[in-house]
């Protein structure tokens, strides 16, 4: 599997006026002709938590240089930390948290949320937007393999 060393994505969201965000590495294009997108959430981290009750979501794509994103978005938890201190947001009409660093983003809606058993939930979301600075060289799962993760792979969320 670390053969493939996908890109590395941001995904942000908001419900009831909580925000969340993590640090992703399983994401593809799953349509052109409607566009959609899938992605997945460890069941261990907040944002999935919060993607329950979520439609709207964030994808940010990382460059090369955003490692300190990387590390900001993968080694917390929101639920001990305000993930989103000292980040400068881009005003968004569905308040979705958009990143204002990460300029290669796509706003998405879900249409469908899959939990198979493992440790991961697949969401497949349509394409409302998306916006990018020009071609980037994407930050890869290799380049953040020192990162202690806020949660482990083996961690469930503990649900009321």
């Amino acid at each position: 599997m670390s053969s493939a060393d996908p890109a590395l994505i941001v995904v942000t969201t908001v419900a009831e006026d909580e925000q969340a965000g993590c640090l992703v590495g399983f994401h593809t294009q799953s349509s052109m002709a409607a566009e959609q997108y899938c992605f997945w959430l460890s069941k261990a981290n907040h944002t999935y938590r919060v993607s329950l009750r979520s439609a709207l979501f964030g994808l940010h794509f990382l460059t090369h240089v955003d490692l300190a994103m990387a590390e900001h978005f993968g080694t917390r938890s929101g639920e001990d930390t305000a993930t989103f201190s000292g980040i400068d947001l881009d005003p968004d009409d569905s308040a979705v948290p958009l990143i204002r660093a990460l300029p290669n983003r796509m706003v998405v809606e879900r249409i469908a949320m899959l939990d198979d058993g493992g440790d991961h939930v697949g969401i497949t979301a349509r394409v409302v937007s998306a916006e990018a600075s020009g071609p980037f060289i994407p930050l890869r799962t290799s380049d953040v393999s020192h990162l202690v993760p806020g949660h482990g792979s083996g961690e469930r969320a503990i649900h009321p």
